[in-house]
């Protein structure tokens, strides 16, 4: 996890936190229930992932800690979720490539121990097929561009396994682009970068530029010829991180039909929380780590847990500014206002982050629909908000996909 002198949190920390006085979901109206759990709910970007790694965590009942499981998934509406395949951007070469593998492995593998609640999609038909049989869609993005280890026939081999769209890069430039936790390297794209952002148009693989810099954006939106996403962003007129997108940015990634999709983060949602614990300076910081190297010594993997329990536990006794999830309502509307409800959507970043007061976990999803509903938001621009939006992008980057193919016969 990247500790409070960087731009952001690691996902790979879990965020299996303690169920620090969680509240259960707020009561939410008929109206509002009746439309949720009509609509089809899609999240974009989930870090749950790494704890399927663990062989003895089941995906199949209720956890008192993380966001993310299958009764609660259920509790909340959500019908199709992007699991992320997720490793630091220092591990490089044929190991990422391998431990990509393995993660992959791992999704596709919950869909085989739980048939009765999950099925593996790659296709925006394939999701609304979960719906009608009553099943949650498991589908899957590769949060790095590092893991295809500079080969597009890697790239090919994840498409097959069902990856559907990739991250360009995570928090470090790759060989090939430019990461918005770095200091540019390459001026955006390379020559290389292009005929990635190309190859997944030919697959039907959507290009996904959250963590990407400025100029990396820029260059995809320039190059790709079907729409694009960004998984897991949010406003950076709210909350100014490097990991969010302009105004600017976000109206011109919707002119070419593409989706921002809301990150729940506390530190993308809030611009005190921010200040308060990404400042080079901040004393929050250096208390946190002092007790992270009394509790946990050099043990990294304890540490990324520690600082995760104790940013929770921080907002809990006040010594850190206090999120709530009407931040994420914040961000979809104010995204809203800019470009209309057709390219605005979710991405919580479940599992990968500490999440404000009142969102702890999916089966607090239909509240969003109930906020949006007191704000004057019509049910089409509801359902399209909760997932018609990807679905449309979906269908649009499949639409590509088969048209460029067909030209090459």
């Amino acid at each position: 996890m990247k500790r409070p002198t960087t731009s952001f949190l690691f996902g790979y920390a879990l965020a299996v936190l303690p169920a620090l006085c969680s509240p259960p979901p707020e009561a939410i109206s008929p109206k509002a229930r009746a439309l949720h759990f009509s609509a089809v709910v899609i999240d974009t970007h989930d870090d749950t992932t790494q704890r399927l790694l663990d062989p003895t965590f089941d995906l199949g009942v209720r956890h008192a800690d993380g966001g993310i499981d299958i009764p609660r998934m259920r509790e909340g509406g959500l019908n199709a979720l992007f699991f992320s395949i997720w490793i630091p951007g220092t591990i490089t070469g044929p190991k990422a490539v391998e431990q990509a593998l393995t993660q992959i492995e791992a999704v596709r593998r919950q869909a085989r121990l739980h048939p009765r609640d999950l099925v593996l999609a790659t296709t925006a038909k394939d999701i609304r097929r979960a719906v009608a049989r009553h099943k949650i869609a498991a589908l899957m993005g590769i949060e790095g561009g590092h893991m295809i280890n500079e080969a597009l026939t890697t790239l090919d081999r994840f498409f097959e396994l069902g990856v559907r769209y990739m991250t360009l890069t995570h928090s470090k430039n790759v060989t090939w682009a430019d990461s918005s936790g770095e200091a540019p390297a390459h001026n955006g794209l390379t020559d290389f970068g292009q005929k990635v952002v190309a190859n997944m148009n030919r697959l039907g693989m959507i290009v996904d530029i959250s963590h990407v810099s400025d100029k990396t954006f820029y260059d995809v939106l320039a190059l790709s010829q079907a729409p694009v996403i960004a998984s897991h962003s949010s406003c950076r007129a709210l909350c100014d991180a490097p990991r969010n997108m302009t105004d600017q940015m976000i109206k011109d990634l919707a002119a070419t039909g593409g989706v921002i999709q809301i990150n729940y983060y506390n530190g993308f949602l809030s611009q005190p929380f921010k200040n308060a614990t990404l400042a080079q300076d901040s004393r929050i910081e250096k208390e946190i780590d002092a007790l992270i190297k009394q509790h946990c010594g050099d043990d990294i993997a304890c540490g990324d847990l520690e600082y995760l329990r104790l940013e929770r536990e921080y907002m809990e006794t006040g010594k850190l500014p206090r999120v709530d999830w009407m931040a994420i309502v914040d961000h979809i509307d104010h995204a809203v206002k800019l470009v209309g409800a057709e390219h605005v959507g979710l991405g919580s970043d479940f599992d990968g982050a500490t999440m404000p007061f009142g969102m702890e976990d999916a089966s607090h999803l239909p509240q969003i629909t109930e906020a949006l509903l007191k704000k004057g938001y019509s049910d089409r621009d509801i359902r399209n908000i909760l997932g018609g939006n990807m679905l449309r992008v979906m269908q649009q980057v499949e639409t590509v996909s088969e048209r460029m193919r067909q030209r090459k016969r």
